[in-house]
């Protein structure tokens, strides 16, 4: 059995905001050693507390732009007036080592990484459970104005139409349900046969 070996894995979660992603994303790296959050690079500047490295890879805009020309990032969009992407290396290097990485993005980034690197992802969209609750959550969260929550609802509006691009799907009315479906989830991946390095050798020993 030693000689079988497993392949890492991209976990993506998506949502709109107010669904209840980071939180979820924050609960499964607390109860899980084998999957980490994914580094991304960015222009953005670093913040006191912020590590390069842990935090962020902070790269000045022309050398971010170098990247996109070489072609380095998995995925890359601007937040916010900042670009951010994930630097293909980092991902690949992590995955040879059986490393699984988390990634909190939207569909567009998603899309990215399918046609980048389909076979090692894993896609989850998390809905909340009703309109009303998002609403709700929305205006209880931020605390903003009604035209604010209002173009927040639109764009999730727009966010949750692309639901059918993902390989799973999670409504969040209860966090500790859908963390427990997200492991489920990832365990059964974890387990699947074009994951496994080494399996063919080990099955065709154990049938000589």
């Amino acid at each position: 059995m030693s000689d079988i070996r497993r392949r890492g894995l991209m976990l993506v979660l998506s949502s709109p905001s107010g669904a209840g992603k980071t939180t979820l994303a924050r609960e499964l790296i607390e109860a899980d050693g084998s999957i980490t959050l994914s580094v991304s690079a960015t222009t953005r500047p670093k913040r006191t507390a912020e590590i390069h490295g842990k935090d962020y890879y902070f790269l000045p805009p022309d050398e971010f732009e170098k990247w996109v020309e070489q072609d380095r990032f998995l995925e890359h969009a601007v937040v916010f007036g900042h670009r951010y992407g994930t630097p293909e290396h980092l991902v690949g290097h992590a995955l040879d080592a059986g490393q699984d990485i988390l990634f909190d993005i939207d569909w567009q980034g998603t899309k990215q990484l399918k046609q980048k690197m389909p076979d090692d992802l894993v896609t989850i969209f998390v809905l909340p459970p009703s309109h009303d609750e998002l609403e709700r959550r929305l205006k209880n969260r931020a605390q903003d104005a009604g035209d604010v929550v209002a173009a927040r609802m639109a764009k999730a509006t727009d966010e949750i139409s692309h639901f059918d691009e993902y390989d799973y799907i999670i409504v969040n009315d209860d966090v500790n349900a859908a963390l427990g479906t997200i492991q489920s989830i990832l365990e059964a991946e974890r387990a699947r046969r074009t994951r496994l390095v080494g399996i063919g050798d080990f099955v065709a020993a154990l049938m000589r």
